[in-house]
């Protein structure tokens, strides 16, 4: 008797799960967009997707920020802000979630993105500008406008109440922060990617989401890149092969706008960040 009660509770316990799982998909059905993309068309539930936001911050993408005292021209940056305000703004209407990653970038000591103490060597650091074709020689005299911190997220992409900024010690936003709590806690399953650079934080970020079993939307006009621009292949167009071939779907922020246009609006307070 203890073994078919035993085997009773089991098919009891698959067949609850089966419902479940049933629900889910009937859930994500009733709610899902399709998004096209490379290589294939990506179905998304809006409840269950966010936004990242990576380092659109003044240092890096602001006139007279760091970057652009150190001879890094912030102008390829500076083009995919209002892309990235139009997702912003679409993905609120319908739900998602936007989270922000920053870096400190006010300590006044280098930051040291790529590794340890003693990484970001002055050779690496040379070496990393040279690739980044600097416009002009490193200058230090231009600066951020009155009350503007290197560290402040851009004004055109200002979070909203309740949205979550994760200020990151390395590239990746996975790295010592809280990022795959949050994102589990509000039972996230697809990231959308926007912000830089490319090839370094955001491919981080991305790579390491895609080891969590993230599905991961990459759109290529919300991401800048300002390392190797002269070369042939450049680090942009690497990363979005990478991407394409390997760790999920790449499409064009216009692309996506007008897939959630087509969604009721909806306020889900429970996906909110």
């Amino acid at each position: 008797m203890a073994v078919f009660a035993a085997r009773a509770r089991d098919w009891t316990s698959r067949l609850i799960e089966l419902s479940r799982r049933e629900g889910r998909e009937q859930s994500m059905a009733a709610n899902s967009i399709q998004v096209a993309a490379r290589p294939s068309a990506l179905e998304l539930d809006p409840r269950e997707t966010a936004v990242i936001v990576v380092d659109m911050q003044q240092g890096f993408v602001g006139t007279g920020g760091a970057w652009d005292r150190m001879g890094v021209d912030p102008s390829n940056a500076q083009a995919t802000v209002a892309p990235i305000a139009r997702v912003l703004a679409a993905s609120r209407e319908v739900g998602i979630s936007i989270v922000y990653l920053t870096m400190n970038l006010d300590s006044h000591q280098r930051p040291e993105p790529g590794g340890g103490p003693g990484y970001w060597t002055e050779e690496r650091w040379t070496r990393w500008l040279a690739a980044g074709e600097p416009k002009q020689a490193v200058n230090p005299v231009g600066h951020l406008p009155p009350g503007v911190k290197e560290s402040d997220i851009l004004p055109e992409l200002t979070p909203e109440p309740g949205e979550i900024i994760v200020v990151k010690p390395r590239w990746t936003g996975f790295y010592k922060t809280d990022l795959d709590a949050i994102l589990k806690d509000r039972a996230i399953t697809t990231l959308v990617f926007t912000g830089g650079t490319t090839s370094n934080c955001l491919e981080a970020t991305l790579r390491d989401a895609f080891f969590r079993d993230y599905r991961c939307l990459l759109l290529a006009d919300c991401t800048w890149e300002p390392i190797g621009n002269r070369l042939s292949r450049t680090n942009y167009e690497a990363t979005l092969l990478l991407v394409e071939v390997t760790y999920g779907w790449v499409s064009e922020s216009a692309t996506l706008v007008r897939a959630l246009s087509q969604k009721p609006a909806t306020v889900d307070v429970a996906h909110a960040v």
